[in-house]
């Protein structure tokens, strides 16, 4: 009897593996919240852990450095700011050092956090967003356009906030009969996917308010949903059967008759919280209340979802936060990391690609999306679009401040809310910036860019004007000398690669 072999998946992802943290690594006695409410409860960037806890009388959350372990204090500060509980935290993608918050309270509020952490309690926001009837319980700030932060909340409104102002710039009022579940932003924030409680799946412009695509009846169960937008601008869906078996689904927004790819994984309860990595293409799944992390590839190639494996622990999950490809550990080709969140406890779970070579692996680390934002808030609301900047992961990532961080150290003053859909400016074309790709290019763009911000500057005094264009030339230089840097250690990278192609063609290896 002969066996005929079958053909194996090519993936360089086949053999992820998912390990926790030894226990002097986690973080304990942290109370974390027992809301009802189905998020994720934590968020993660490269400086900061937050994670929405227990509070009598009000809503808080504590913030804690990355490298924080241990044993958690009951006097350590947090951030206490809401009259009622916290349903949502999340970190602002162009500033480490920025988070919203939104609440039961019906508000949301953005906060500046200091870079060593909370030295006490944190009472008062830079803003605070009042613009929902009922609670808040969504918040996603946009992926490429700096201070715009969209929220949602059981009061089926979406609203659109330039957080450097305070303004709500725009509202979607009519697009959802009833309680949405989840919002997602696709690559360059021109759309966002929405899923609600009848079941539907939208595809919406929020400038323009209009609805561009709808989905009846995404999933049949009737328990909540969750979508998520990937890079390519395919959708894909957690929800559950008719017969309440948990599903992953994945749709083409050119063609939403039928969906792409359907999995059926099991008959749990918790609600399958999508967490999508562009870069390498994974989706990882957190079920609340589950004890595993599923995760997938999705690809070109038909059956297009393909799982992966999935880490299982003996302790279920009350929720996770996952850290941005800028924070994970290169040298180790740890590709994602998770903070799983226990009843008293936060858990570190790497995920990590075996290989046996210490140089670092250029195809596990595409470049990723940098802390630069591509647009100012002003850019995204007159119509611009433009794909994320990205910044290679060679050696480590090394953060720098956002030249707009100021924006926001002052109190915006708050413009009127109520008239904030009667204002509504109208779209432009959208018009995406050129990458730049040499050291000289971005020289000679850098010049440009002082020049302008000089231009603004005109109505200004002469010692001001020469301060700002002086401030303005050191930033630029600084980046070229960076950029620089790059190019001569990725010179000095290839020159060893070829040596050792050279060797290994000789046979010396």
């Amino acid at each position: 009897m002969s066996f005929r072999r079958g053909v194996v998946r090519q993936s360089k992802f086949r053999h992820v593996f998912a390990q926790a943290w030894k226990a002097e690594h986690c973080i304990d006695d942290v109370r974390v919240s027992r809301v009802t409410w189905d998020g994720p409860l934590c968020a993660v960037n490269p400086k900061f852990t937050a994670v929405i806890i227990e509070s009598g009388g009000g809503g808080a959350f504590l913030v804690l450095p990355l490298n924080k372990s241990g044993r958690i204090d009951q006097a350590t500060p947090t951030v206490c700011g809401h009259a009622a509980p916290v349903l949502d935290v999340q970190w602002c993608p162009h500033d480490d050092n920025i988070i919203a918050s939104a609440s039961e309270d019906c508000t949301v509020k953005v906060w500046e956090v200091p870079d060593g952490g909370l030295t006490g309690p944190m009472t008062e926001p830079v803003v605070t967003l009042e613009g929902h009837s009922k609670r808040v319980g969504i918040l996603a700030w946009h992926p490429t356009a700096f201070n715009i932060l969209l929220t949602a909340g059981c009061d089926n409104l979406v609203c659109v906030w330039d957080v450097g102002t305070g303004e709500l710039v725009y509202q979607i009022a009519d697009a959802h009969p009833d309680l949405i579940y989840s919002v997602s932003w696709n690559r360059e924030g021109s759309a966002i996917c929405t899923v609600c409680k009848d079941k539907a799946l939208r595809v919406i412009d929020p400038r323009r308010g209009t609805v561009l695509k709808v989905k009846e009846k995404v999933h049949d169960g009737t328990r909540p949903m969750r979508a998520v937008f990937l890079s390519d601008g395919k959708i894909l869906t957690t929800g559950f059967s008719r017969m309440s078996e948990r599903q992953l689904a994945l749709w083409d927004t050119n063609d939403m008759s039928e969906p792409m790819a359907v999995q059926e994984m099991d008959t749990s309860n918790g609600v399958l919280l999508p967490y999508y990595d562009p870069d390498t293409n994974m989706v990882y799944l957190c079920g609340k209340g589950d004890c595993t992390i599923r995760y997938f590839e999705v690809t070109d190639e038909s059956p297009y979802v393909h799982f992966l494996s999935l880490y299982s622990s003996k302790e279920p999950q009350r929720g996770a936060g996952f850290l941005s490809k800028r924070g994970v550990d290169v040298n180790k080709c740890e590709i994602a990391r998770f903070y799983k969140l226990h009843e008293r406890k936060v858990e570190p779970i790497s995920m990590t690609v075996p290989r046996k070579s210490d140089l670092f692996q250029g195809d596990l680390y595409p470049d990723t999306a940098g802390v630069e934002p591509s647009l100012l808030a002003e850019d995204w609301i007159a119509g611009q679009d433009a794909a994320p900047l990205l910044v290679s992961l060679s050696g480590g990532y090394a953060g720098t401040p956002s030249k707009h961080r100021d924006k926001l150290r002052n109190k915006p003053k708050l413009q009127s809310q109520g008239s904030g859909t009667d204002s509504t400016p109208v779209p432009r074309q959208a018009a995406s910036p050129t990458a730049t790709t040499t050291a000289k290019e971005m020289e000679s763009e850098g010049v440009g860019v002082v020049q302008q911000r000089v231009t603004r500057a005109e109505g200004e005094g002469a010692s001001d004007r020469a301060r700002r264009e002086e401030e303005v030339l050191s930033e630029v230089l600084a980046e070229v000398k960076a950029l620089r840097s790059v190019v001569l250690a990725q010179g000095q990278r290839i020159e060893l690669l070829e040596r050792q192609l050279v060797r290994i063609e000789d046979g010396d290896v």
